[in-house]
């Protein structure tokens, strides 16, 4: 008699009360022993770190670092700790990762890092293994989400179990403090501190400052995180040819990114031809024509989730520019060259925008909204408008080395055809700058 065999047959683990436990710690270890971040990049990714000499950065060293940031600022603002909504915070915080465009919107995960005490991560159901690799979270537990989508009107009973958790972690480390740094919350939970007697600042200010100024491990992980988004970029562009849609060139820019262990991209900031005037165009089902330009903004969250924001305009096709679109692409180019030149440590931001290049009269309206922005996990503090935008609520401050910032450029005539997008990305150094971004320019739009 044949007997049927469904694939392959192992031995069950038999099912037992007093086994629950131990299957759960066995079942986490085995996934934490799996974590993306854990398993790495992918040789394709590490082969072009290698080509480009970029060291692995000691994550260790840079988790300690972030930490320590984190702590010296709450000290330095008097908090007992930090609670922390925003999936980038969390990430400089503890550098793990869940679900990071999920929980951006659907606050189902929150960290409390204790100005002098443990770092507790509240995460999502069942989700324990995913801080285990870094070392720095000293306990997980299951977080109580409040948002309507699981409490209904029942968020004033949901939101008082949460807030119980909070307070009975702040008075357990916060000796006596009661002041916590808070990122992002809804104003049930502030009501629900306030009556827990515990107040609430401003977290952005803390994390903002924590993470402006990079380690050197930083660096190299943003080095690496260029590279990799350089490298798409070459995809993308093999790609460009008359014919083919805006959708279909920057889902190259999205594929190429994920296959080398990248995250996301925050925007759809592609346009060609007369989409690429005004700025600010999302990318669309247009198709691209010989002769177009096409811009485009990376925006781009890579390996490590270092963001990697450059921008470059190339030519669709294999002619030759018109006069206009060189143009157009020489004076960009030359704002963003004037601008970077400007950059070095001890100089104000007031000083930095006053004496830095502007569009010309007939391109000045459709400017860009700023000249030079900060630059990390995500696009970051400070961000500097042009010297004619800044206004009496404008913060000034002093460029610092370990800061990175992103200097922008885009050069559209008002009501004009075309328009050009350039962004590069420069560290500030001890004694100057460092452009990080290496993606050369079109050749044939700068008249060479």
């Amino acid at each position: 008699m044949h007997t049927q065999r469904f694939g392959r047959h192992r031995k069950i683990m038999p099912f037992e009360p007093g086994s629950v436990e131990a299957l759960r710690e066995a079942s986490r270890e085995k996934a934490a022993a799996l974590n993306q971040h854990v398993l790495g990049y992918g040789t394709q990714a590490e082969a072009e770190w290698a080509a480009a000499g970029i060291a692995a950065p000691d994550l260790p060293a840079m988790r300690s670092y972030r930490l320590e940031r984190i702590r010296a600022e709450l000290k330095r603002r008097g908090y007992a700790g930090a609670l922390l909504y925003d999936p980038v915070n969390i990430r400089y915080a503890t550098d793990s990762t869940n679900m990071q465009l999920w929980v951006a919107h659907n606050p189902t995960r929150h960290c409390f890092v204790a100005t002098e005490g443990p770092v507790v991560l509240f995460d999502y159901f069942s989700c324990e293994h995913l801080s285990d690799h870094a070392g720095i979270v000293d306990e997980v537990r299951p977080a109580v989400s409040w948002m309507y989508l699981y409490s209904g009107e029942l968020t004033d009973k949901k939101v008082r179990r949460w807030g119980a958790g909070i307070a009975e972690l702040l008075a357990e480390h916060g000796g006596g403090n009661r002041r916590i740094a808070v990122d992002h919350i809804n104003p049930e939970g502030v009501e629900e501190l306030a009556r827990r007697g515990i107040t609430v600042g401003n977290g952005e200010a803390v994390m903002e400052n924590a993470r402006l100024i990079k380690s050197p491990d930083e660096i190299l992980a943003m080095r690496r995180a260029i590279v990799a988004c350089e490298a798409a970029m070459g995809d993308m562009e093999a790609s460009l040819k008359p014919g083919i849609s805006e959708n279909e060139l920057w889902a190259e820019l999205h594929r190429s990114n994920i296959a080398r262990g990248g995250e996301w991209i925050e925007t759809r900031l592609l346009s060609s031809g007369p989409r690429t005037n005004p700025w600010f165009q999302e990318c669309s089902s247009r198709i691209i024509e010989d002769g177009d330009l096409v811009a485009f903004d990376t925006d781009l969250i890579g390996p490590y989730g270092f963001c990697a924001d450059l921008s470059r305009t190339w030519l669709c096709g294999d002619g030759r520019p018109s006069n206009e679109q060189r143009d157009l692409f020489r004076i960009a180019a030359d704002q963003i060259a004037h601008n970077t030149g400007l950059m070095r440590p001890g100089i104000s931001f007031r000083d930095l925008v006053e004496r830095a290049a502007v569009p010309p009269g007939d391109c000045f309206p459709a400017r860009y909204g700023v000249l030079y922005h900060g630059v990390g996990l995500a696009d970051e503090y400070p961000t500097l408008p042009h010297a004619g935008d800044w206004t009496d609520d404008t913060p000034d401050g002093v460029l610092e080395p370990g800061m990175v910032l992103c200097v922008e450029s885009y050069i559209g005539r008002l009501g004009g055809r075309e328009g050009v997008k350039i962004e590069e990305q420069i560290l500030i150094t001890e004694t100057g700058n460092e452009k990080l971004s290496a993606y050369p320019l079109d050749d044939r739009l700068l008249g060479n």
